[in-house]
C-alpha cells in the first residue's frame, strides 16, 4: 500500500489523483471506482449515496491547497461537512477546475514533561470518536450529481481562522443540521484556512478542561486569527462545574483566551452568540442571551479587539422574517429553536463575514468579494443555494 502519510510528511511531495477516467500518468495516481479507503493509504469512503461519494487521503495534520477539476452540478464538504464549494454547476461535458484550502487535525497533544499537568490527546466525547475531523486523514464529500476527473492536494502555509465555540459553531457531524462555522470556508479565497475547533456542549471551562484549548494553541501562529465565542451553555446554571456568570466570570474567561491569542501573536476576535428563536407576544424576540452579549462587547471595548455582532444580526434576521418564516432555517424542521440547518447556517455565516468586511480590513482582504455584504433585516431567501437547502429533506442519511 501506498504511505501517503509518510510521504506528506517527508518530502511534501503534491498528491495528485485521477479518477474519471482513472490515467496512468507518471507523477499521477489512477483511481479506479472500486478503490476503497485503507488506513494510511486513499481511495472511496463506503458511504455511497448514487452519485454521491466520499473520498478520503491520509495525511498528517496541516493545511492543504486542494484542487478539484469537476463538472455537472456539485457541493463539495470536507472533513465532517465543512461547506468548500457550493452549488457548482456546469454545461454537460464542460469542467472547471476549482481550488480551496482544508485544515486537517488529529486529537494528539505533545505529552507534557514528567509531573507536569495536561494529557497527551484531546479528550474528545463518545460521538466524535467516528469524526473525520479528528482523524488522520483529508476527506471530501462531494454531493448533488458530481462528474470529478481529478483531485490535487498539497501542504500550503497560509494563514488561519480558529474557531473556538459551542454547537452554534461547530461542524455538524449529521444532515441537516449545520453552523456557520463549517459554512464559514466557502466565503473566503483559496489564500487562508479555517480550523473549526467548536464542539456541541462546549464553555469557556470545559474548552480548556477538555485540552481542545491547548490543541488549538499548539497549532496557533504569529498573523492567524481566533474567533471566540461561548455562551449558550456558559449561562446553564444547572451545569454547577461550567457556569460562567455574566459580569465576573464570563468576562475573566473571555480575556484569557484573549491573552494567550495575543502571546502567540495571533489576532482574538469575539462573537456574541446567536440568539435563540423565540418570539414575544408583539413578534419581536425574547432575547435570552442578553447579559452575555453585553458582557462580551464591554471586554471587546476595553481589550481595544475586534467584536461580531452575531445576537444583534440574527434578532434582525428572525424578526425580519418572522417565526413561521425563520423556522425554516432550523433544524428538526424548525423544532430546534437553537441550532440551524443548512439555510440558516449560510445566513448567519454571510452575516458574519459582513461584520468582518466592515470591521476587520486585514482579514476581509481575504473573503471573495460577493461576501461582503449581507442585510439581515431583508435576506433572500430565493438565494440559489438557500432555496436549495430549504428543499432538501431532514431525513436523509449523514455522511458521518
Amino acid at each position: 500500500m501506498l504511505l501517503i502519510a509518510l510521504q506528506m510528511a517527508m518530502t511534501q511531495t503534491p498528491l495528485r489523483f485521477d479518477l474519471e477516467p482513472p490515467k496512468h500518468v507518471t507523477g499521477r495516481i489512477a483511481v479506479t471506482a472500486d478503490k476503497a479507503y485503507e488506513q494510511g493509504g486513499y481511495g472511496y469512503e463506503p458511504q455511497r449515496r448514487g452519485k454521491e461519494f466520499l473520498f478520503s487521503a491520509a495525511l498528517p495534520e496541516g493545511n492543504y491547497r486542494v484542487t478539484v477539476r469537476l463538472g455537472g452540478r456539485v457541493t463539495v464538504k470536507a472533513e465532517s461537512r465543512r461547506l468548500m464549494l457550493r452549488d457548482i454547476t456546469t454545461r454537460p461535458g464542460q469542467y472547471v477546475t476549482v481550488s480551496f484550502i482544508v485544515n486537517v487535525r488529529d486529537a494528539r497533544l505533545v505529552p507534557p514533561p514528567a509531573n507536569a499537568p495536561g494529557g497527551s490527546a484531546v479528550r474528545l466525547k463518545s460521538r466524535e470518536a467516528e469524526s473525520y475531523t479528528w482523524d488522520d486523514k483529508l476527506t471530501l464529500e462531494f454531493l448533488g450529481d458530481p462528474r470529478v476527473a481529478s483531485i490535487d492536494i498539497e501542504p500550503v502555509a497560509v494563514p488561519t481562522i480558529f474557531l473556538a465555540g459551542d454547537s452554534t459553531v461547530t461542524d455538524q457531524r449529521s444532515e441537516p443540521a449545520a453552523s456557520w462555522g463549517q459554512m464559514l470556508t466557502a466565503l473566503f479565497e483559496p489564500d487562508i484556512a479555517v480550523a473549526n475547533h467548536a464542539e456541541s456542549g462546549e464553555t469557556l471551562k470545559s474548552f480548556v478542561t477538555e485540552l481542545r484549548f491547548d490543541k488549538l494553541l499548539s497549532q496557533v501562529k504569529s498573523g492567524d486569527w481566533l474567533l471566540i465565542q461561548f455562551g449558550h451553555n456558559d449561562q446553564k446554571v444547572q451545569w454547577p462545574q461550567t457556569y460562567a456568570d455574566p459580569q465576573i466570570t464570563y468576562p475573566a474567561w473571555l480575556r484569557t483566551y484573549i491573552a494567550e491569542a495575543r502571546r502567540r501573536g495571533a489576532h482574538p476576535v469575539l462573537v456574541t452568540s446567536p440568539e435563540r428563536r423565540n418570539y414575544q407576544g408583539d413578534g419581536t424576540v425574547r432575547r435570552t442571551l442578553a447579559e452575555y452579549g453585553e458582557a462580551a462587547r464591554r471586554v471587546a471595548r476595553e481589550e481595544r479587539i475586534p467584536l461580531l455582532d452575531l445576537q444583534e444580526r440574527t434578532v434582525a434576521l428572525y424578526e425580519a422574517l418572522g417565526d413561521a418564516k425563520a423556522a425554516n432555517l432550523f433544524n428538526d424542521r424548525g423544532k430546534d429553536r437553537t441550532h440551524h440547518n443548512n439555510a440558516g447556517a449560510w445566513f448567519l455565516a454571510r452575516a458574519l463575514a459582513a461584520g468582518i468586511a466592515a470591521q476587520i480590513p486585514e482579514l476581509a482582504a481575504h473573503l471573495k468579494p460577493a461576501a461582503r455584504r449581507f442585510d439581515a433585516a431583508n435576506p433572500d431567501l430565493d438565494e440559489r443555494f438557500v432555496a436549495a437547502s430549504l428543499a432538501e429533506s431532514d431525513v436523509r442519511p449523514a455522511g458521518n
